[in-house]
């Protein structure tokens, strides 16, 4: 019997409203450590409102969030962001102006230790420190395979490698839980593809490849996804929750979840 895991994160009774529209309601979950969870469901149904709420970018009415059993329902992204909670947009969030490089490094600054006050008064602590974040970053450049576009302003580069970018940044900072807002959404096949094995790759971690930089070493543990590739929902999902108008309808693995009456009728629909 399969020992169950402990939640890492814990949603409980959350309600949104903007004015009179209801995005959320009542709704709970928790994400496990060692797992995929997947967030499904049609356009409107809540999915990024829910991933916002987690976050810190919308408040909730009511409702309670918890990451490693504190309490962070009115926590701001950026403390958020230095607890181990990082995302990535559904529409991409880059500097477009800066390069590759520039924009993952950017990601790194909250994690710095050494403010610009600090780094004048002991330049070598603060020069070493730089030098430590900088080889963090271009070992998540070469593990998402962008190093002919390391120096390239991000701007002129293909969607399909901005979105890698986006990831990269997520990455960045080092999260023990990592919030995928569709990592896939206007991408090819081959693309596709890639980040799936991304995303594989950095849940499992890649152990001695990348012994110096925890979060590609050891990985990260606790992932969610929200996803309207069914395909890819299915095959790497542990489990799966579906909302509706802002309700969860429907919880489980995902041979439960295709079988589920309510979600077929929701958002699957039956194979003709």
């Amino acid at each position: 019997m399969e020992t169950e895991r402990r939640a890492k994160l814990k949603i409980e009774n959350l309600t949104l409203r903007f004015g009179g529209v209801l995005a959320l309601f009542d709704v709970s979950l928790d994400v496990r450590e060692n797992e995929i969870l997947a967030v499904i469901g049609p356009n409107g149904a809540g999915k990024t409102a829910l991933l916002n709420c987690i976050n810190g970018f919308y408040k909730p009415q009511e409702g309670k969030i918890f990451y490693e059993g504190r309490k962070i329902t009115r926590v701001r992204p950026d403390k958020l962001a230095k607890l181990g909670i990082a995302r990535t947009f559904q529409n991409i969030e880059l500097y477009t102006g800066l390069s590759t490089q520039d924009n993952i490094m950017a990601a790194r600054h909250g994690l710095m230790r050494q403010s610009f006050l600090s780094g004048a008064l002991y330049f070598g602590r603060a020069r070493r420190e730089e030098i430590e974040h900088r080889r963090t970053v271009e070992e998540i450049i070469d593990f998402l395979e962008m190093a002919p576009m390391r120096k390239k302003i991000v701007g002129v580069l293909p969607y399909g490698i901005q979105k890698r970018i986006e990831l990269g940044r997520a990455l960045a900072l080092e999260p023990k839980v990592l919030l995928l807002d569709e990592p896939m959404a206007g991408m090819n096949l081959e693309e596709k593809e890639d980040i799936v094995r991304f995303i594989l790759d950095m849940f499992e971690g890649q152990g001695a490849t990348y012994p110096d930089t925890p979060v590609l070493r050891d990985g990260i543990r606790s992932i969610i996804l929200v996803e309207h590739d069914m395909g890819v929902v299915m095959d790497i999902a542990d489990r799966i929750v579906v909302l509706d108008f802002g309700r969860k309808i429907a919880e489980g693995t995902p041979a439960e979840i295709r079988t589920n009456p309510d979600v077929i009728k929701a958002y699957l629909g039956r194979e003709k």
